[in-house]
């Protein structure tokens, strides 16, 4: 089965054709809103590496581009919410956040509550140290850090046990072993929850996180050093 995945991020070209399903950018205006529009430009290379991971651990995966980073501007709260709502209309199971934004904002906060009210699962990058960051910490959200003891297709359970507040921990490492970090590990992760779910696809949102927890690799946080959020 074929499990629909949103990726937010830069943007990715790299994949098959039959892969992607749709594909917009997302970009502030003047008046402090957001518009949609066609994709353009060169993808950036975190978005490409976030993709490939996401099909390595779950190849019949398609993908959604929802760009909201690109050489032109950050992502900010807002953006980061409509490009989230958009997956959801798009028919998004999975939406995966290899980002981490330092300020709360109601308009981010409530986009992930109505996904998350849809049956949309969202994994998000979180520090392993430090202050935690959003979406990641948002109530219903799997946020995820970077985990050295997991080989690509393991993963650990945390349960928060981290200073930055993840709650499963993924490989860290980029595309071909290259350095990575919690937001690999999170685009490691979101696969992983997409192939659960292309298993278990009557699974709900608390079935899985028991699915998930039963089948983790490791369970209590890594004593070693663990790779930082690098987004």
């Amino acid at each position: 089965m074929s499990v629909m995945v949103g990726i937010v991020d830069g943007g990715f070209a790299r994949v098959p054709s039959h892969v992607l399903h749709r594909a917009a950018s997302f970009a502030p205006v003047p008046d402090g809103n957001v518009c949609r529009a066609p994709v353009g430009g060169r993808p950036l290379p975190h978005g490409e590496a976030v993709a490939a991971l996401v099909l390595e651990a779950a190849p019949a995966a398609r993908l959604i581009d929802a760009r909201i980073a690109s050489h032109k501007h950050a992502p900010t709260p807002a953006m980061v919410a409509a490009a989230i709502e958009w997956c959801a209309g798009e028919g998004a199971r999975v939406v995966n956040l290899s980002l981490g934004l330092l300020e709360d904002r109601t308009v981010l906060r409530d986009a992930c509550a109505r996904a998350l009210a849809q049956g949309v699962v969202l994994v998000a990058a979180a520090p392993a140290r430090g202050t935690p960051v959003f979406p990641a910490t948002y109530p219903g959200v799997l946020s995820v850090s970077g985990d050295a003891r997991c080989a690509p297709g393991q993963w650990s359970l945390l349960q928060g046990e981290t200073s930055g507040g993840a709650g499963w921990g993924c490989s860290p490492a980029g595309p071909a072993r290259a350095t990575g970090g919690a937001s690999m590990a999170a685009a490691r992760f979101t696969g992983i929850v997409a192939r659960v779910l292309a298993d278990f696809p009557s699974a709900r949102p608390d079935g899985l996180v028991e699915l998930l927890a039963a089948r983790a690799s490791w369970h209590g946080r890594e004593h070693k050093r663990i790779a930082e959020i690098d987004s």
